[in-house]
């Protein structure tokens, strides 16, 4: 059993390689080369009913997406505090970070991913703050929100969505990368933008997945009822 921030960072180096994302290639990670290595290693290390899948062994494609929109339109973190939601291995964290973001934070619920986002940072010489734990319910003031890859699982998909679509409404500039799953709530969200995003074949259904910027729609406000 790994236990201690020192034993899951020499797992990670021990099991991943310092690679470039291929629509990031200026940011480099800890990543695995193949998908079912590691997620054999891991169910070994940690047994039933451990940790969840190395999801932070991978660049998914939402992410990809959304830490390429971060560092091409720096305007939208620039000097402000950012949220990376369900960060995995910190890419967007540290894209927004690069960008000119303020205070940015990456939160997961994965201590092998908050590992990852720290060596991840550090290699990038980005100021990321990890935060172990579930956020979804919360609003510490965020200006920023950036949520990759969260639509795999309905039940969750749709509390994190109501969730961004809150912060959404109180102001926030919240975004949403994706390559369009099956529980991508489309019709809460309009495009920002879009990408041909090359991924592996081990992971996803295609080697290029078109995947998107998403926003939440304006909502109209509501008319008083009338006397």
């Amino acid at each position: 059993m790994i236990a201690g921030p020192a034993a899951r960072r020499d797992f990670l180096v021990a099991n991943t390689r310092l690679l470039a994302p291929p629509l990031v290639p200026e940011i480099r990670l800890w990543l695995a080369d193949e998908a079912a290595p590691i997620w054999r290693k891991t169910e070994e290390e940690l047994g039933p009913g451990g940790l969840p899948p190395p999801f932070w062994a991978f660049a998914w494609a939402g992410g990809q997406a959304l830490a390429r929109y971060a560092l091409d339109h720096p305007h939208v973190v620039a000097g402000k505090r950012v949220l990376d939601f369900a960060s995995g291995s910190g890419l967007v964290a540290i894209a927004a970070a690069r960008a000119g973001a303020g205070a940015t934070e990456a939160s997961e619920v994965d201590q092998f991913a908050i590992a990852a986002i720290e060596a991840n940072a550090a290699e990038n010489a980005a100021a990321v703050v990890p935060r172990l734990g579930d956020l979804v319910g919360t609003d510490e003031g965020w200006d920023v929100v950036l949520a990759g890859d969260v639509s795999y699982e309905k039940d969750m998909s749709a509390a994190v969505t109501e969730w961004l679509d809150g912060l959404s409404r109180r102001g926030a500039t919240v975004l949403v990368g994706d390559p369009r799953r099956a529980y991508l709530a489309l019709d809460r969200l309009e495009s920002v933008i879009d990408y041909r995003v090359p991924v592996t074949r081990e992971l996803e259904d295609s080697e290029i997945k078109r995947t998107g910027v998403f926003r939440f729609r304006r909502r109209p406000a509501r008319r008083e009822a009338q006397d």
